[in-house]
């Protein structure tokens, strides 16, 4: 049985309702529990469809109020058309965003590093006190202990530097390298560059976004850093942070939120 074959099964009433008609692309799989589906039907909008088996460490029920709050701020980004829990999974229903990501559209590199910098500085413009998602260090420190205790970090996926190191050990190093300071502002949380979507060269919207929050800034610069030198080669970073506005962005600070991106 093919997995789509296998979540159609288990949809709840609602969606299989709403998705007649419609023929399931598989997108991507992390866990064997998991899975993004394209939904194509002629004369029919394009919409995305997510499942994940629910729980202390689904990461959906983030998504949906995160996208319901930025879409609320004017930033683009998927519509919630349903969310439902049935048969021990998380549904998520969207609209498609308009245009590919930056990655699979192989976007030349300056013209990917302007996109990437200017949608993070309108996001990191927005008002802090308005966002009702708290992702400061304490907070998510906090579930970082949480993931590593219930075994739930990935220490096969760790970069380079850590690997072959466990999680516990890993996380020590969390502790003590913690900055002494952050500059908040409202993060996506996982700015790489699959996550912007664009269309004609023009930004269309942020996806993934269930680790929007306040943040520092650095969050989203490591990540987006870290994205850049992996997909476009390390030379581009330093034309990115200062199209950004931030040519001397703290490398101890970019390293450590790439440190603590290992725990999610």
């Amino acid at each position: 049985m093919t997995q789509h074959a296998h979540f159609e099964m288990d949809l709840p009433a609602s969606l299989r309702e709403a998705l007649a008609g419609y023929g399931w692309q598989q997108q991507t799989i992390g866990h064997s529990d998991a899975g993004v589906f394209k939904l194509v039907a002629d004369g029919k909008p394009t919409l995305f469809l997510k499942t994940e088996a629910s729980g202390q460490f689904a990461e959906l029920p983030d998504e949906v109020a995160r996208l319901w709050w930025l879409g609320g701020q004017g930033i683009p980004c998927p519509e919630v058309i349903v969310f439902e829990t049935h048969a021990g999974h998380n549904w998520l229903l969207m609209s498609a965003v308009a245009g590919r990501d930056l990655v699979s559209q192989e976007t030349v590199p300056a013209e990917a590093i302007a996109i990437m910098a200017d949608a993070l500085r309108r996001l990191h413009a927005l008002d802090v006190a308005a966002c009702p998602f708290d992702h400061s260090l304490t907070q998510r420190i906090a579930v970082a202990k949480a993931r590593t205790d219930a075994g739930e970090v990935d220490e096969d996926d760790f970069d380079d530097e850590w690997l072959g190191q466990s999680a516990q050990q890993v996380f020590e190093e969390l502790l003590a390298r913690r900055p002494a300071s952050e500059t908040l502002v409202v993060t996506h949380g996982d700015a790489s560059m699959p996550n912007f979507m664009a269309d004609g060269g023009r930004f269309t919207g942020f996806i993934d976004c269930s680790r929007l929050g306040v943040a520092d800034l650095h969050q989203d610069l490591a990540l987006a850093c870290w994205s850049i030198h992996f997909n476009l080669g390390e030379e581009w970073i330093a034309p990115f942070l200062a199209l950004y506005g931030l040519p001397d962005a703290d490398a101890a600070k970019l390293s450590y939120y790439q440190l603590l991106d290992e725990f999610f």
